[in-house]
């Protein structure tokens, strides 16, 4: 298993890095991945992450799930990325996973790819989720597709990624050592 995680000026810190943290427990080969061309990515709160790859260097062919943490500006400079764009639209049309969590999910929405699956985001960004129906859950899983709500539910994403990537014994097993309800 190959998770690509990106990042973008302005991502949420809290996201990104609690999802590469948890994917790794679960021994998920797990690559940030810079959408510049800069390895140095600051976050919407001023950290500073060295990603592993610049998006031109990392390896999509092998990569079975994408994933996009939210935060401002970092959902919009995302979804800007035309780069970005051409490897999500490559790796949704060979039917393999993509996630988002809490802005993040408009960048699936405004390139259409959402229609007809469930899926949630942060409050106020909904109508960017073209077509899709809106979850009450706090994660939603839907065809190809997981998504989170926002900050606060991060690991119960990231856990829900384990499950679906691996399984729900381990998914249970982490969350118990994190000393998170699963």
């Amino acid at each position: 298993m190959k998770v690509l995680v990106h990042l973008a000026p302005g991502f949420e810190e809290i996201e990104a890095i609690t999802i590469v943290d948890i994917l790794r427990r679960a021994d998920i080969d797990t690559e940030m991945v810079s959408i510049s061309d800069c390895l140095q990515v600051n976050g919407a709160h001023g950290i500073e992450v060295r990603a592993d790859f610049c998006i031109g260097r990392a390896d999509y062919n092998n990569a079975d799930m994408l994933v996009l943490p939210g935060g401002l500006p970092g959902s919009h400079n995302l979804a800007d990325s035309e780069k970005l764009a051409e490897k999500i639209q490559a790796h949704y049309e060979k039917g393999k996973w993509l996630a988002a969590i809490c802005a993040a999910p408009l960048v699936y929405g405004r390139m259409g790819l959402l229609e007809g699956q469930k899926a949630i985001c942060y409050p106020s960004f909904e109508p960017e989720l073209k077509g899709a129906s809106i979850a009450d859950d706090i994660v939603a899983v839907s065809g190809q597709f997981i998504t989170g709500k926002g900050p606060g539910v991060t690991m119960d994403f990231a856990l829900e990624i384990v499950k679906q990537l691996k399984n729900e014994a381990l998914a249970k097993q982490i969350a118990q050592g994190l000393m998170k309800q699963c």
